[in-house]
């Protein structure tokens, strides 16, 4: 069974609608996929829709952005419930959301670059989600003119001028509240973590320590040998290992369904055991 645990939708910084990726999903070979937007799972209801219209295996996902220090190391989490855990942690990154984009605007209007909230807000397709930093790189490109890519590179990436971290959650927060939420917590794209070999290392482990489940190993832009590192480790640690082509919208470096992942019959149990 091909699958892709790792999308993006509008509900969060992506560029397609539920029925859009399931349609680019199904014309991809993909039968199973999971719309992991950022902070929240809004839009679920349209999402399983949509993947049942095209015969796609649907998963319930998210990916929480959490941050050690100014390191990004993101949390996905499947099958969870949105119950009085979530709607809590859910009310949190929608208020430190707006807090952290204007302390962005600040920054960035101290940068002489006149972007707005107001500019900032118009670019997020769903009200009732998070903000997210690719909202803000986009209102910097119809601004500047600057691909929201680079913009995203020059100011709002870990350590960069206008970059905040206010109301970042922790990895190990994240963990907590997906299993509070009754869920699955994994992982994601272990190898754009930015530490050297062995700290990353350490913190796998320490994340497994903390309660982790699995791990992404399979991605759409680690190399072969991450990829056989990143599974060789997670048998170590009796980790379940998801994959994803964390796409927001398609190119030449990622395409829903890409790598090819199919999951285990151990994680099919573990999804069943909970919800897909």
């Amino acid at each position: 069974m091909r699958a892709d645990l790792h999308v993006h939708s509008i509900f969060s910084d992506g560029s397609y609608s539920p029925e859009q990726v399931c349609i680019r999903a199904k014309n991809n070979g993909v039968e199973m996929i999971s719309i992991t937007d950022h902070d929240s799972m809004n839009g679920e209801d349209e999402k399983r829709t949509a993947a049942k219209r095209h015969g796609l295996y649907y998963v319930s996902g998210w990916e929480i952005s959490a941050y050690e220090n100014a390191e990004k190391i993101h949390i996905t989490g499947y099958g969870c419930n949105r119950g009085f855990a979530y709607e809590n942690f859910l009310q949190e990154r929608l208020k430190t959301s707006v807090l952290r984009a204007e302390d962005s605007v600040r920054k960035l209007r101290a940068l002489g670059i006149g972007v707005t909230m107001d500019k900032v807000l118009a670019k997020r397709a769903d009200e009732s989600a998070p903000l997210h930093t690719m909202h803000i790189s986009r209102a910097i490109e119809e601004e500047t003119g600057m691909p929201s890519y680079q913009a995203y590179d020059c100011y709002l990436a870990p350590n960069k001028p206008a970059s905040s971290l206010v109301g970042r959650p922790t990895p190990k927060q994240a963990i907590d509240c997906i299993h509070e939420c009754g869920g699955i917590a994994c992982i994601a794209h272990p190898g754009r973590i930015q530490m050297d070999f062995f700290t990353r290392e350490k913190l796998i482990r320490t994340l497994k320590n903390c309660g982790a489940d699995g791990i992404e190993g399979y991605y759409s832009t680690h190399t072969e040998e991450e990829t056989q590192y990143f599974l060789k480790l997670a048998k170590e640690l009796s980790m379940l290992v998801t994959g994803g082509s964390d796409t927001h919208y398609e190119s030449e470096e990622r395409k829903i369904g890409t790598p090819y992942f199919s999951p285990s019959e151990e994680l099919l149990d573990k999804l069943k055991a909970i919800k897909w």
